[in-house]
């Protein structure tokens, strides 16, 4: 995490995005920059303990494992839109999410997850990861909601 306050020191980012629940905690733990967490409650699909912070304001969303919502553009473009700490509670999965808010999210932002048994992953969100990101967007297979 002292090489995540590094870069956040050096990059000094417009939004600071963490993408699941360990991650989120540790970013949380250690006092660094934070402007959105979106956790599900869940580590490697087991029931956590919830993150207690003093935050602003607290979305719901519904986003089963394995997709993408329809309603996560909304909820995760409101997040980015509010000011102060964001809470994402996600009732399902949160592990694409990245995708959205890497998309979502304005150039120069931080995209922070964590990988499994490995560390953490940061995206520096630029223009070319946006393309990125639409590229696997548009391979994914769209199955409208009931």
């Amino acid at each position: 995490m002292s090489r995540l306050g590094e870069l956040i020191d050096l990059v000094k980012p417009r939004e600071i995005i963490s993408i699941g629940d360990i991650v989120s905690r540790s970013i949380l733990e250690k006092s660094l920059p934070l402007n959105i967490f979106i956790v599900d409650n869940k580590s490697m699909r087991e029931l956590i303990e919830p993150i207690n912070a003093n935050v602003s304001k607290v979305l719901h969303l519904i986003n089963p494992a394995g997709t993408i919502s329809r309603d996560s553009w909304r909820i995760i473009d409101e997040a980015i839109n509010s000011e102060g700490l964001v809470k994402v509670l996600v009732e399902g999965e949160e592990d694409l999410l990245t995708i959205v808010a890497a998309l979502l999210a304005p150039v120069n932002s931080m995209v922070v997850y964590g990988q499994p048994n490995e560390g953490i992953v940061v995206i520096n969100v630029t223009e070319e990861i946006k393309k990125e990101m639409r590229e696997i967007i548009n391979k994914m297979i769209y199955e409208p909601e009931n």
